[in-house]
């Protein structure tokens, strides 16, 4: 089969490898429709996540189920799912408490209770280097789908792929992070980020009945594209984080938002001098869309992580979190928690998805694919794949 094969930074290919098998009595086998190229990808193809051998990428997709173990009782072939990003057992403790990314079974080799070092990570996700399971991912013509009682979500034939493929992560994510501000109508939320989690992050702020939502960016392509498909207002990130938080300000009585999140994580566009900061004292990448989110949230609110960070921080501001009161919340999605009342909003109308999407390339293009997306070339703001063109 066909599938993305990533073989160090900055090099990934289409190759032919072989097909995926049953492994175990609660697998699938999928035949990828539609997939996707997500952000925490570009960490893996930056080198910001390394993974030493080659492996197969990819934790958005859906498709049709081609084979079922002999323990899978929930689906047979023929039928159409979407697959969340987290593989998760669905019967351990984290599992039952609705926090599958945390699956104590789906990760015997890294896991552990510590948690933000090389091996103590938590449940595996889909095509994610061999820190989080190893398993292959789905860019690809066909992929295993463990744990498949759990995960996969059989979808309406009336909606097409594009409209339910971002419930595999994206849109759970940016709902998440937007719930864990826990809402009550009428707040300001403020986003750290355009990009593809941003903007459903935004859309998921006026599901929770946001009476503003205000996005940032240092692009102004991506910031049209905020505005277009969420309705939201945008501030263009040009004069530094100082600047972004006086206008937030502004906007919101001097106080600051209610809800910030960082939707953008440790790679951020940064400055020679950020890097060489980041060098010196041994850190990978920066945190300072989270310290802009820490002077931007008002007193008493809440600072959601949603973007990637791999490691410790220096000088992070503690003083400020506990004279502010800031509630800080960070961490993949758990995306079977929220997958079925999100797809119901997708049913019903209350939320469009694949307005986001700028490219649609076969998957034979995988190296422009990441390429345009990494480097923020031709318009790019989210890419959806074909694996059979």
């Amino acid at each position: 089969m066909k599938a993305a094969v990533i073989h160090g930074a900055g090099k990934i290919t289409c190759d032919n490898v072989e097909d995926p098998t049953i492994q175990n009595q609660d697998d699938i086998i999928l035949k990828v429709t539609a997939t996707a190229i997500c952000g925490s990808d570009l960490h893996i193809y930056s080198g910001g996540i390394p993974q030493p051998r080659p492996m197969v990428l990819g934790h958005e997709f859906m498709g049709i189920v081609e084979e079922t173990g002999k323990g899978v009782t929930k689906l047979k072939r023929g039928d159409r799912v979407v697959v969340p990003f987290p593989i998760a057992c669905g019967h351990c403790f984290f599992c039952e408490h609705h926090l599958p990314v945390h699956c104590e079974n789906s990760n015997p080799e890294n896991y552990g209770p510590e948690g933000g070092l090389a091996t103590e990570k938590g449940g595996a996700l889909f095509g994610y280097t061999d820190l989080y399971g190893g398993y292959d991912g789905g860019q690809a013509q066909y992929v295993r789908v463990p744990y498949a009682n759990f995960g996969p979500r059989v979808v309406p034939n009336n909606l097409t792929d594009e409209q339910v493929l971002f419930l595999t992560d994206i849109f759970p994510t940016g709902y998440t992070g937007v719930d864990w501000g826990e809402l009550k109508g009428g707040e300001t939320v403020a986003i750290y980020g355009s990009g593809p989690v941003g903007l459903m992050a935004a859309k998921s702020a006026w599901l929770h009945n946001a009476a503003r939502v205000v996005v940032v960016d240092t692009l102004q392509y991506r910031l049209d594209k905020a505005q277009e498909t969420t309705g939201c207002d945008i501030i263009l990130w040009e004069d530094g984080p100082k600047g972004v938080v006086e206008q937030i300000r502004a906007m919101t009585g001097g106080r600051g938002a209610d809800l910030c999140i960082d939707a953008v994580g440790f790679e951020p566009d940064r400055s020679l001098i950020d890097k060489l900061k980041a060098t010196v004292n041994f850190e990978k990448g920066s945190v300072k869309v989270l310290e802009a989110c820490m002077s931007a949230v008002r007193r008493g609110g809440t600072v959601s992580v949603l973007g990637v960070y791999p490691t410790i921080y220096d000088n992070f501001p503690i003083g400020q979190f506990f004279d502010k009161g800031i509630v800080l919340k960070g961490g993949q999605a758990p995306a079977q928690k929220y997958i079925d009342l999100l797809l119901s909003y997708v049913e019903e109308n209350r939320v469009k998805l694949d307005d986001i999407i700028t490219h649609r390339l076969p998957l034979t293009e995988i190296a422009h694919a990441y390429d345009i997306f990494q480097n923020k070339q031709d318009g790019c703001v989210k890419v959806v794949l074909d694996p059979w063109r």
